[in-house]
């Protein structure tokens, strides 16, 4: 077996299970809809409403932690991978950034700490709503557009589920109770 075929079981093997005992502890008889089966309105930014987890993040980033995220006092639902600088993000909650624009496809703030790179994923390319860390820079970037590429310097952590992202100047991320 190849190195990559084993660094990908190292990955999946974790993460499938984690996804199974998530889906387990959250199904119940009460007639609660499980995150795949709610939505939100079209018009709103999912303000206050909980509205699916990540309904446009894909399988392939490993979605598997729920974070609070408020973005200009409007709480939105998203989620972090299970990637080794999504879990060294989650150690900095809670955070509070001032966000900017850059390239009128992203907004960036400042972290307080470099994140680790060790066991990054291979490179994606930045979709809307992604959460991701570009590591030459040793910031955030909340994409509000989607990418024209990928690079090994950016690692994707997570997804946002929400709107108008470029406009955003404020965000507050916690991990979700």
């Amino acid at each position: 077996m190849n190195s990559a075929a084993v660094r990908a079981l190292v990955y999946a093997v974790p993460a499938a299970a984690l996804l199974l005992a998530v889906s387990a502890c959250t199904s119940d008889s009460s007639g609660a809809t499980s995150p795949s089966e709610r939505s939100s309105p079209a018009s709103s930014e999912r303000q206050e409403a909980s509205s699916s987890a990540a309904p446009s993040a894909s399988a392939d980033r490993n979605t598997f932690m729920a974070i609070r995220v408020t973005i200009d006092g409007r709480r939105v639902d998203a989620t972090l991978n299970d990637s080794p600088a999504a879990r060294d993000f989650a150690d900095l909650l809670p955070l509070t950034l001032d966000l900017e624009d850059f390239h009128q496809t992203e907004r960036i703030a400042d972290l307080p700490r470099r994140l680790t790179t060790s066991g990054a994923p291979d490179p994606a390319v930045p979709r809307a709503g992604d959460l991701a860390y570009y590591a030459p820079w040793g910031n955030l970037a909340l994409y509000y557009r989607d990418g024209d590429s990928a690079s090994a310097d950016l690692l994707i952590l997570g997804h946002v589920d929400a709107d108008r992202l470029g406009t955003a100047d404020r965000i507050t991320i916690e991990a979700a109770p």
